[in-house]
């Protein structure tokens, strides 16, 4: 969700800057705020019990993150951290403020009902892709994930932005499974590399 950020200051909102890999809000935190990222990317990730990381997703620049937990009756606790991968500037609006603005604007609340629908859409997608033995499965349906919010049905023109450790960590599988299942994915015409990147 992109909330225009006058709106948001209207409303009482700060702009916060972030190092790399500086922590804005870690698992079990209180839910306080709406964040919108007005520059840089931030990861939502999660470690288990043998301290792998399970990343949960990376967004970027007019993207927003917490804001479910915020229509909630009561305050929840953070199921996941929020790290910065850069350097970030980061609009933080408290909870009351964000209620308050949603009513005197509803068809913010429209808006946002339209993107957690779809978040949640292409979650269950995610999950049945997660349930797949086959890492070409599993990487495949990562990828139509993260095309799905770019303009366009092009063939191997959506440029993925991570790294072959964070594609392993978005989708539970070792690094060099990832290496060698891209490797078969560009032989099967799936994807093209271009530069060091993958091209899908």
């Amino acid at each position: 969700m992109n909330i225009d950020e006058e709106l948001l200051y209207a409303f009482g909102a700060e702009l916060r800057t972030y190092k790399k890999r500086e922590m804005v809000f870690k698992e079990e935190d209180h839910a306080q705020y709406y964040f919108q990222i007005s520059q840089g990317k931030v990861k939502l990730n999660n470690y288990n019990e043998d301290g792998k990381e399970f990343i949960h997703n990376i967004l970027g620049k007019n993207q927003s993150f917490g804001d479910p937990l915020l229509f909630l009756d009561q305050t929840y606790l953070y199921p996941m951290n929020a790290v910065c991968l850069e350097g970030a500037e980061i609009i933080r609006l408290p909870r009351g403020n964000f209620t308050e603005m949603i009513k005197k604007h509803p068809n913010l609340s429209i808006e946002m009902n339209a993107c957690f629908s779809q978040q949640v859409y292409y979650k269950l997608i995610m999950m049945q892709s997660m349930s797949a033995q086959n890492p070409i499965l599993r990487l495949k349906g990562l990828l139509n994930y993260l095309k799905s919010y770019h303009d366009g049905e092009c063939a191997h023109c959506f440029t993925i932005e991570f790294t072959r450790q964070q594609l392993a960590n978005l989708t539970g599988l070792r690094v060099e499974t990832v290496i060698r299942t891209l490797k078969k994915m560009e032989q099967g015409g799936d994807i093209i590399f271009k530069d060091r990147k993958i091209l899908y």
